[in-house]
């Protein structure tokens, strides 16, 4: 038990560092593995490291802390390395939205689908592979746990373009199910789901009482069709015309769709928000490690909302047999009409021998219709990102549904390789 090496690449992130340190709370029996903890930003990183000593402290979870600002001083005889990377995330990000708006079109959220997924793609990939090289040379059998969007891009361009084992984790399966908890009047704790497809575009293919094993999918649309109208709308119709329900929720899975915009326009995060949430997290840090402010906060109930990639740590140095609601890795027959090479997110289970994804068989046929367009549409951004091809790019574009116009896509591809250059270099 313990004595692993844990990597976390991005550690200082505002959104993937708490929940980092919460599992830090909660896995107390990693005792005598070493955490190691890489961010570039090198005040956050230093704050971040005080809080996690803390944390460790309080908790007895006895490991090992340390921290730097370069990867590969922190990469030798990795066990698992997580990496939730990206290239200043909210001003690109309101690009990705603002740019497509100009040029006529609808976007939803801006994140894994439609022209901003492709941006997205194109920016990251290079960062992952990277990550991944660097592994090739440092720790050629370590595990890396990807929390970075696109999840399904970028697990293909590693699963393809490397020797590196990968697993894409996201919580997305789980997004809907408080809301849908309290429409059926249940605590979250008493929904069972099995969900598949690919990352934020994923299905329920079964929706139990976990105790009664009673089959919710009844109750469920009996519920719906009482509820307000405004009470996701585009999942509902979805829903209505395919038979399962599809989660995260509305503007993720608008991303997907050519219609994603018919039920009401979706909205990008507040990006002014998420700058100011960072600088305060950033000054609660500081006084967190000073002991100036309470560590209560990452010792509160655990929940789906942390990071999965602990549970699998666990569950193979302890032999403990967690359930993983979903992890994105090469399908190999897992949705029996997805091509084997497509990336899928599907249940997982762990134990000492590894993770287990889950044969899920197949999925109906017009669901498998859409997912299948939309890996072909992953496929093209992919190589597009690799080989730092423009006519790819513009494929990629062209054959995306939600794409509607040829001038619009190739005037807004040009301007996102000229806005933001400095983290394209593969197209240099």
């Amino acid at each position: 038990m313990g004595g692993k090496k844990i990597v976390i690449i991005g550690a200082a992130s505002a959104t993937f560092g708490p929940k980092v340190l919460r599992d830090i709370a909660h896995f107390t029996e990693l005792k005598g593995c070493t955490l190691s903890l890489v961010d570039i930003d090198a005040e956050a990183l230093e704050a971040y490291r005080g809080v996690a000593e803390r944390v460790n402290e309080a908790a007895g979870a006895e490991l090992r802390i340390e921290a730097t600002t370069e990867r590969r001083e922190a990469l030798p005889e990795a066990d698992y390395v997580l990496t939730s990377i990206a290239p200043p995330r909210n001003e690109l990000w309101q690009q990705d939205w603002e740019i497509p708006k100009k040029h006529g079109l609808r976007p939803a959220y801006g994140e894994n689908g439609g022209p901003a997924g492709l941006f997205h793609t194109l920016r990251n990939t290079p960062l992952l592979m990277g990550v991944c090289h660097d592994m090739e040379e440092l720790c050629p059998g370590a595990l890396l746990l990807n929390h970075t969007n696109p999840e399904s891009r970028l697990c293909m361009a590693i699963s393809r373009y490397s020797r590196i084992k990968v697993l894409g984790l996201c919580h997305g399966v789980m997004i809907v199910l408080p809301r849908l908890a309290t429409l059926l009047g249940l605590a979250l704790g008493d929904l069972d789901v099995v969900a598949a497809g690919i990352n934020h575009f994923t299905w329920i293919l079964e929706f139990r009482h976990k105790e009664t094993r009673e089959d919710l999918y009844p109750l469920l649309r009996e519920r719906l069709s009482q509820a307000p109208s405004d009470f996701l709308p585009l999942s509902r119709l979805v829903f209505d015309r395919f038979g399962l329900f599809p989660t995260p929720d509305d503007h993720h899975i608008a991303e997907y769709l050519t219609f994603g915009a018919e039920t009401g326009e979706h909205r990008p995060p507040d990006f002014g928000a998420r700058d100011r949430g960072r600088a305060a997290r950033l000054a609660r840090w500081w006084q967190q490690a000073r002991g100036e402010e309470s560590l209560d906060e990452y010792f509160r109930g655990h929940s789906w909302a942390d990071t999965l990639a602990f549970r699998i740590i666990d569950g193979e140095v302890n032999d403990r047999g967690h359930w993983l609601e979903a992890v994105n890795t090469v399908n190999r027959g897992r949705i029996e009409n997805l091509p084997d090479d497509a990336i899928v997110e599907v249940p997982a289970l762990i134990d000492r021998h590894g993770v287990h994804a889950l044969h899920v068989g197949r999925l109906p046929q017009g669901i498998a219709a859409m997912l299948r367009r939309e890996i072909l549409v992953q496929e093209l951004a992919v190589e597009a990102a690799i080989k730092g091809d423009r006519s790819l790019a513009l494929q990629a574009l062209l054959v995306d549904p939600v794409v509607d116009s040829a001038v619009a896509a190739e005037r807004m591809l040009d301007e996102i390789l000229r806005l933001q250059a400095d983290y394209l270099p593969q197209f240099s």
